[in-house]
């Protein structure tokens, strides 16, 4: 994975970014979701990188990347705090207008560069995301049962104790033959390392203290994503079959979307790269 791509570290005002360069044409920021680090994209950004610049950082608080400082409501981990790092990470680069892909927790990142920095992100891709008010407003007893971590991650000390006990039993789900071993390998990694456990938990935090807030104030003030946006969800993940379809809830918050789903579990880019390198791709360079 990552063939004649640059490791790096880049030094913003709030602290270091790991991230992983490389390929040619558009620039293109792609973002993982939790417990992943940037190596998630590796396939992926392999089949994208003859016709586009693909970035892949560590989010803040995951990976190699710095652990935000801790504050009561976790602003520093809020979704516009790591927008605005990311935006500035882009401009070190010298990329003052991109395209930026999430996935899981990193689509609530890009939604939020998409929603701050209008004039950065050319256009934006969700995968398996929604703004985090309209997880915490439609949540009912399928969300509580299937994504009751949510709320667990919110409390105070004890999501770190839980996960640190044993890190492979909570992440039962990871397995080198569909990450690939250098990604499996970071991966343990980062969530044997309690200082990244705490910063990944801190985002779930920050989504119940401060970002719905921050989606409430964009909705109330009528401010819509400007960019054209592609909403994608995995077929065989829940996205859908808890909320209906995201397009709709979507339209609500962009001027342009077009979505539709792809076959896969919800780590879509290891287990589907190709299906989601295409729609990548088909949408960037239409």
């Amino acid at each position: 994975m990552f063939v004649n791509f640059e490791l790096k570290e880049v030094t913003t005002t709030a602290g270091n970014i790991r991230l992983r360069i490389g390929g040619k044409g558009p620039a293109t920021m792609v973002l993982h979701g939790h417990p992943r680090t940037h190596m998630t994209w590796g396939k992926v950004a392999d089949l994208l990188s003859n016709r586009l610049t693909v970035i892949c950082p560590d989010l803040p608080g995951f990976g190699g990347s710095y652990i935000p400082e801790d504050r009561s409501n976790s602003e520093n981990s809020s979704k516009r705090a790591k927008a605005a790092v990311l935006k500035e990470l882009m401009e070190h680069l010298g990329f003052f207008s991109f395209n930026v892909v999430g996935h899981d927790r990193g689509s609530l990142t890009a939604f939020r560069l998409a929603m701050d920095h209008p004039s950065s992100v050319m256009r934006l891709i969700t995968v398996d995301g929604l703004p985090v008010i309209e997880h915490l407003e439609r949540a009912d007893w399928k969300f509580a049962r299937d994504w009751y971590h949510w709320f667990f991650f919110a409390q105070p000390e004890k999501p770190e104790r839980a996960i640190s006990s044993d890190p492979e039993a909570w992440y039962d789900q990871l397995s080198s033959e569909v990450m690939g071993e250098e990604a499996y390998q970071d991966l343990l990694k980062a969530i044997h390392d309690p200082a990244v456990v705490h910063g990944m938990v801190e985002d779930y935090r920050a989504g119940i203290r401060i970002d719905h807030i921050h989606d409430r104030q964009d909705r109330d003030a009528g401010r819509r994503i400007q960019c054209p946006m592609l909403c994608l969800w995995s077929l065989r993940d829940d996205l859908e079959k808890i909320y209906g379809d995201p397009v709709a809830i979507w339209r609500t918050w962009a001027t342009d979307v077009v979505g539709f789903g792809i076959e896969s579990g919800h780590h879509i880019a290891e287990e589907n790269p190709q299906g989601l390198a295409t729609a990548i791709a088909n949408f960037l360079l239409r």
